[in-house]
C-alpha cells in the first residue's frame, strides 16, 4: 500500500511541505539546494515529483541523438540524489490539481508492458512549485507526430540514435543503389537545437561509417538539411551570430533552407508551403516549444496560448500565491523589454537560484522580492568544428562576439555550473577527471 502524502507529512511532524513538480535543470537544482538547507535542518519537507527515474541536462540531448555522448555516463538517478541531499522523490506524472485542498494528482505509473507499478495518488503541499519544462510544438502539422522525432527527453534522443545507426547499417548491407532520400536527414527548425544537432551529425555519421561501413560514401550519400520558417537561422539571436553560424554550416556542406514553412511530414520526407519537397529517411522536429498540455486547464490557473502558466515577477501564479512556476513552463514578465523572460537554460537556472533565496524567507513570513533576469548572451556549439556566441550583461557593458576555443570553454562551463549546483566541487572535479582519462581509451561516438 502506498502511503498518502498526508500521512508522510504527518510523520514529519507537520513540517511545511514544498512540492516541486519537474526534475529538469531548474527543478532538480531547486530541490537539491532546498534539501541541503531546509530539508537537512528539518525546517521543511521537500518533495520532488517527476515522471522519469533519471535526469539528464536537456541541452545535451542533441549530443545523445547524434551519438557523440553516451547518456548512461551523464544520467543522474533521482532516488540517489534525494537520499544524499535530504529531499524525497516521488515517481509519477502530474495530471491534475486541487487548489482548494492543496493537492496535486498523479496518474498511475505503469511499466513497459502496461502493468501498474504505482497507483494513482495525491500529494499534499503548502507551497507548490511547477517546473515541468516544455515540449516541442509541432503546430498540428500533418504527419509530424507519426513521422518526425522530437528531442524532448533522453528516450526520444536514444530512439533517434538507434534509427540513425540502423539506417546506416541497412544502407551499407544492401546490394542495390540507395533510394531517393535514403540516408538523408531533415531537421525542422534552425534554433539552437536544430543547428547544434546538424553539426554533431555531420561528424558522428562520418566517424560511424569509418568503422567498416565501406558501402557508404559520406560525401556522396549523406545529406543533412535544416528547414526554417523564419528568414534567418537562430531567429531569436543577434544577426551577426546567425550569419557566423550560417557560414560555418555551409563549410560543412549542410543545406540550410530559410523562409520555408513545413506543411506536411510523411514517410518519403517533408513538404513546405512553397511547394518544395525534401526527401528524407529521418526527420527531426526542433521548431517551437509549448508547455505540457495538462497545464492548459489546471484548476483555473491562468495560461497563455502555448500553455505556459502566467506568473508575476515574484514567480507566483497570477491566481494563486501558493503556486510558483518557473522555467519553460512559465511566462514571466521582463520589465524594460516589454516582453517575457526567454525560455533558456540560463533563465531556469537564475529563477531556481532566486526561489532558493526567497522560499526560506517566505516560511518566516518575509516579503518576496521580484525576480530580475540578467541576459548573459547566447552560445551555439557546432561540436568539434567551432563554438560561437555573444556575451553581454554583467560580463561587458556592450555585446561582444566570441568564437573558437574561448567560446567552447564558456559553453562547457554552463554544464559544469549545473553539475556544481547538484553535486558540489569535489564530485564534479573527480567525475570530470575520470571522463578525461576514459575518453582516451574509448570510442568517441556511441556505436550501439
Amino acid at each position: 500500500m502506498v502511503a498518502t502524502a498526508t500521512e508522510q507529512k504527518r510523520s514529519e511532524g507537520g513540517l511545511h511541505s514544498i512540492v516541486i513538480v519537474g526534475g529538469g535543470a531548474g527543478g532538480l537544482e531547486l530541490a537539491t539546494r532546498l534539501g541541503r538547507t531546509l530539508g537537512r535542518r528539518k525546517q521543511a519537507l521537500i518533495t520532488l515529483v517527476d515522471r522519469w527515474r533519471t535526469h539528464l541536462w536537456k541541452p545535451l540531448l542533441h549530443q545523445v541523438a547524434a551519438g557523440s555522448m553516451d547518456m548512461n555516463d551523464h544520467e543522474l538517478d533521482y532516488l540517489y540524489q534525494a537520499r544524499w541531499h535530504h529531499f524525497q522523490f516521488r515517481l509519477g506524472r502530474m495530471d491534475g490539481l486541487n487548489r482548494a485542498k492543496k493537492e496535486i494528482h498523479l496518474a498511475p505509473t505503469v511499466d513497459e508492458d502496461g502493468r501498474e507499478v504505482i497507483p494513482a495518488r495525491t500529494i499534499a503541499y503548502d507551497t507548490l512549485v511547477m517546473a515541468v519544462g516544455s515540449t516541442t510544438n509541432d503546430f498540428g502539422t500533418p504527419g509530424a507526430r507519426e513521422h518526425a522525432i522530437s528531442l524532448d527527453n533522453p528516450q526520444q534522443a536514444a530512439l533517434f540514435h538507434s534509427r540513425l545507426l540502423n539506417a546506416c547499417l541497412r544502407a551499407n548491407a544492401q546490394q542495390e543503389p540507395l533510394q531517393p532520400g535514403q540516408l538523408h536527414i531533415a531537421i525542422i527548425g534552425a534554433g539552437a537545437t536544430g543547428v547544434e544537432l546538424a553539426a554533431e551529425l555531420h561528424n558522428t555519421i562520418r566517424e560511424f561509417v569509418s568503422f567498416g561501413l565501406d558501402g557508404i560514401d559520406p560525401e556522396r550519400d549523406i545529406r543533412i538539411t535544416i528547414i526554417e520558417a523564419a528568414p534567418k537561422i537562430l531567429p531569436a539571436l543577434p544577426e551577426r551570430l546567425s550569419v557566423a553560424v550560417l557560414g560555418l554550416l555551409k563549410k560543412l556542406k549542410i543545406e540550410v533552407l530559410t523562409g520555408e514553412k513545413v506543411t506536411e511530414v510523411s514517410a518519403p520526407g517533408v513538404k513546405t508551403a512553397n511547394g518544395r519537397e525534401i526527401p528524407a529517411e529521418l526527420v527531426v522536429w526542433a521548431a517551437g516549444i509549448k508547455a505540457p498540455d495538462f497545464l492548459r486547464d489546471l484548476d483555473g490557473l491562468e495560461t497563455n496560448r502555448i500553455n505556459q502558466l502566467m506568473v508575476t515577477q515574484m514567480l507566483q501564479a497570477t491566481r494563486d500565491p501558493n503556486v510558483f512556476a518557473f522555467g519553460d513552463c512559465a511566462s514571466c514578465p521582463w520589465p524594460g523589454k516589454n516582453g517575457w523572460v526567454p525560455p533558456r537554460a540560463q533563465s531556469a537556472h537564475q529563477q531556481a537560484s532566486h526561489l532558493y533565496k526567497m522560499l526560506p524567507g517566505r516560511l518566516r513570513g518575509e516579503a518576496l522580492q521580484p525576480f530580475v533576469y540578467r541576459d548573459f548572451g547566447s552560445l551555439v556549439s557546432l561540436g568539434k568544428f567551432s563554438t560561437v556566441g555573444s556575451l553581454m550583461g554583467a560580463i561587458t557593458r556592450g555585446t561582444i562576439m566570441v568564437e573558437g576555443y574561448f567560446a567552447k570553454i564558456m559553453y562547457l562551463s554552463l554544464y559544469k555550473m549545473h553539475e556544481l549546483a547538484l553535486h558540489g566541487f569535489t564530485k564534479v572535479f573527480l567525475d570530470t577527471l575520470a571522463r578525461i582519462i576514459t575518453r582516451r581509451t574509448e570510442p568517441h561516438i556511441k556505436l550501439h
